[in-house]
């Protein structure tokens, strides 16, 4: 992209682990196309970078591509003829050679060479021990989540502890997608954020076309894209069982979001989920919510599940189950299926996660007459509410709705909301209750009328 847009937090971290006094190891991982390359990039065009990216070749072939690397870094003749047979010779060279100033190292796809050879965390963590009185950074970056934390992260790690800092490098937020598109109105950007998830190289990809159909029928509908078989190279690179996860995925898409419903469609016992759950919720692709509401959401029965990614979601809505019609050439039927139900089985979802994250920022403006640290959604048998927000510390709770219609919001909207949050047991007797509401479309001159005439309503978007 031209422009680096986002990630000051990342940068602002970055640069304080360079400026310390002393060495620091930095781990950054995250889902693949999230940015982390272009993140260290922006990171390290003004500082004396070295960056190696290892292959799934062997340990020998990178350890050889990694000294022609320093050899080149450093001007080594010496160590540009020789073929050494382990890691600390390269690394001395490399920290010996002095520089105006502080290196800044960076092993990119860490984990392959933990995958060729086990031992390596191992290696490495000497290696560390000799790094950590020298004038240098030291970044280790993956793409494979399961196999970062377990070589770097973990208890059972060598590296374990060594650490100065990490990053979960996460999607780019919906506040910044008007940075990318601009031009498109608030209506698009949803759209476009509904199908993207914040993933750079997909929003990229999606900005050079003019619209989300176009975008969709050209990248994501052609068996030519690679994001046609995108979900399939995500969970293949961190899980077996392939098909396990794909069907238990498939099944919350279609709308199976308790675990008995999802044991069910799957056919196999409840306990038998738990570790395909668990996996998917550490590789950030579903997530488990329970009423906000709840004070120890980890023991509440009424936990539902719910597909975290963006991109993922929409492809097991609308790809997956399709893609015998698109591989024989239906893809236009697919299409038309496609418009019919974008926003009423998907684009209206993710609009709730837009409003849950705007209320974040509302209130970090000072906007709302409330305060909270907790955001989510409520349910209770047939009653739901999109938002509900509590301080834990007080009683202040916020109640709202969000409307991704084209008609104006009116104030049956609100009276319903009255109705259902009286079922919402969390600090009754002595809670202070603030009513928000998101609509896409407006809203009426009614219901206008009424946020004028009472201060604890709100109107957005």
């Amino acid at each position: 992209m031209a422009q680096f847009i986002d990630r000051g937090e990342d940068l602002a971290f970055l640069q304080s682990e360079y400026d310390r006094p002393d060495a620091s190891l930095v781990i950054l991982y995250g889902r693949r196309r999230v940015g982390k390359t272009s993140l260290l990039s922006e990171f390290g065009k003004d500082k004396h970078m070295l960056y190696f990216l290892a292959t799934e070749e062997s340990e020998a072939a990178n350890r050889r591509q990694f000294k022609d690397l320093v050899a080149a870094y450093t001007g080594n003749e010496l160590l540009k003829n020789t073929v050494p047979d382990n890691w600390e010779i390269i690394f001395n060279t490399l920290t010996q050679y002095e520089s105006d100033q502080k290196k800044l190292i960076v092993l990119d796809e860490f984990q392959y060479i933990g995958k060729s050879n086990p031992a390596f965390p191992s290696v490495f963590q000497k290696i560390w021990e000799s790094l950590k009185n020298r004038n240098v950074m030291v970044v280790l970056c993956g793409s494979l989540i399961s196999l970062m934390e377990a070589q770097t992260l973990s208890y059972d790690s060598p590296l374990y502890g060594r650490r100065t800092g990490q990053i979960k490098l996460k999607p780019i937020a919906f506040r910044h997608y008007r940075e990318f598109y601009g031009g498109k109105s608030r209506r698009e950007l949803i759209e476009y954020y509904s199908v993207t998830g914040g993933v750079p190289k997909y929003i990229e990809l999606f900005r050079e076309e003019r619209d989300i159909w176009t975008a969709i029928e050209k990248h994501v509908l052609s068996t030519r894209s690679f994001l046609y078989e995108e979900p399939v190279f995500l969970l293949r690179s961190e899980v077996s069982e392939i098909g396990s996860y794909f069907s238990l995925i498939r099944a919350i898409a279609d709308g199976n979001r308790k675990m008995g419903a999802i044991a069910s469609v799957m056919g196999v016992k409840q306990t038998g989920l738990t570790k395909y759950l668990r996996t998917l919720i550490d590789l950030d692709i579903i997530e488990r919510e329970v009423p906000v509401t709840e004070d120890r959401p980890d023991r509440n029965k009424r936990g539902l599940y719910r597909i975290k990614d963006n991109f993922i979601d929409f492809w097991f809505k609308f790809i997956y189950p399709e893609r015998s019609s698109i591989e024989t050439g239906h893809a236009g039927q697919v299409m038309s299926k496609l418009r019919a139900g974008f926003v009423d089985r998907h684009v209206s979802y993710i609009y709730e996660d837009v409003c849950r994250q705007r209320l974040w920022q509302l209130a970090a403006k000072g906007s709302l007459p409330r305060r909270f640290n907790k955001v989510g959604r409520w349910w209770d048998g047939n009653l739901e509410i999109d938002i509900v927000a509590t301080d834990g510390a007080g009683t202040d709770i916020v109640f709202g709705e969000c409307k991704y219609t084209n008609e104006p919001m009116d104030i049956d909207i609100y009276h319903k909301l009255l109705e259902k949050k009286a079922a919402a047991r969390w600090n009754e007797a002595s809670r202070r209750e603030y009513f928000a509401f998101f609509s896409i479309g407006g809203y009426t001159a009614r219901m206008r009328e009424l946020a004028a005439q009472k201060e604890d309503v709100g109107l957005f978007e």
